[in-house]
């Protein structure tokens, strides 16, 4: 009995030092949050390799998983260790093959592109000030404000050339230095990250099940086969909303080519690259890519600009209503709303990777806030409320 007590009042003490512990450490957090953002900004530039590694290895994973079930079905008496090596370097190659295609297609019809926009803007230029001396001439009232106009501008440039330019040169040179140090980098870590995926590719069942092992010594079975499953959901809407959104914005690309081609806009690649790049993009994607898309077209042609926004408006409309549902589906699950909260959430925090990983992201964290609605309403006998919600609103669940 008194063994008993004993061991209540070590538990006890346990107890009340842990949440002391936990408290000093969470007000040291508190009070040096600068530093721990610092110490952890710092840990995650150095640790930026491994996450690129890691992107290309879940990217590559799919078809690693198949090559290695194909070659195992054409060899069955092969040994499985060499599978899964060829299987990894196969994968490798066939993803720097379609990189180096891309490139070796689009960058030379891209080149031309912005070569021949550049060829035209001098003449546009040409153009505008011809029109602008023909205006000045038929109206002597404009002449004078004009000339008013062209002295005060230039008095502005020559004192700006006398005491600016030396500081504004300076101020170039050193962001061009910069960003050369930021492309250097991102280069490396590109590098270091193919590297690095080789590496979690050949032990990407040796993580799982470590994973595994982990979950279940932490949890109990109930909740780790829980975490277990919300896991797989994560990957299954991760990988099917981004595979489906990248061959979704590849078909809308390859038509806009098509399209600007018959419309004898000279940009056409070009303008369809970023067009199919910028559909990605969820939601605002299209009105991102568009808009400097037109810019250019105007300095080309002011006729081509109207007939690419009236084409990339029909494109839109027949992307949303026929080829993104035919491809994706309602994947996500999620309402209009949702996914325009969640594109703009996510794309205040991390940007233009944020609004492309924001939709399944958020698909993800709804899904767990509504597993725990659920077990919440089950343990206090409220059952009920679900049917009725899934009668009123999703009718398809009942």
């Amino acid at each position: 009995m008194k063994d008993l007590e004993n061991r209540k009042y070590v538990k006890l003490g346990i107890t009340g030092v842990a949440v002391i512990a936990v408290s000093l450490l969470i007000f040291f957090i508190l009070y040096k949050i600068k530093d721990v953002c610092g110490g952890l900004q710092a840990v995650a530039t150095i640790l930026t390799p491994f996450l690129y590694g890691a992107v290309i290895a879940y990217i590559l994973a799919p078809v690693c998983n198949r090559l290695e079930n194909l070659l195992t079905k054409l060899f069955p008496r092969g040994k499985k260790g060499m599978f899964a090596g060829l299987s990894i370097v196969l994968s490798l190659l066939l993803a720097l093959f379609l990189v180096w295609v891309l490139v070796m297609l689009v960058f030379p019809q891209v080149w031309s592109s912005i070569v021949s926009i550049a060829n035209a803007i001098p003449g546009q230029l040409a153009a505008a000030n011809t029109g602008l001396h023909n205006l000045l001439e038929s109206e002597p009232q404009l002449q004078t404000y004009w000339d008013d106009f062209s002295a005060r501008t230039t008095a502005e440039i020559t004192q700006w050339l006398k005491t600016g330019l030396l500081p504004t040169v300076g101020t170039m040179v050193s962001e061009l230095g910069s960003q050369l140090a930021v492309f250097v980098g991102i280069v490396k870590n590109l590098f270091l990250g193919i590297l690095i995926s080789i590496y979690f590719l050949a032990s990407r069942k040796q993580f799982a099940a470590q994973a595994k092992l982990l979950l279940n010594g932490i949890f109990s079975r109930y909740w780790s086969e829980l975490i277990e499953e919300e896991v797989r959901y994560a990957d299954r809407m991760f990988n099917g909303f981004l595979m489906g959104k990248l061959l979704d914005s590849a078909i809308i690309g390859v038509i806009c080519f098509a399209g600007t081609t018959l419309m004898g806009i000279r940009s056409a690649a070009l303008v369809s690259v970023i067009v199919g790049v910028t559909n990605i993009i969820p939601f605002f994607g299209p009105f991102i890519g568009a808009v400097p898309c037109a810019l250019l077209l105007f300095l080309e042609n002011p006729v081509h600009c109207i007939y690419f926004l009236i084409f990339v408006v029909v494109l839109q409309q027949l992307d949303g209503n026929v080829i993104g549902p035919k491809i994706l589906g309602n994947s996500t699950g999620l309402s209009s709303f949702w996914v325009l909260f969640s594109i703009l959430l996510f794309g205040g925090l991390w940007g233009i990777v944020g609004m492309i990983v924001g939709v399944p992201l958020f698909a993800v964290i709804y899904d767990i806030i509504r597993r725990m609605t659920y077990f919440g309403l089950n343990r206090h006998g409220r059952e009920e409320l679900i049917g009725e919600y899934n009668d009123k609103f999703h009718p398809d669940r009942s």
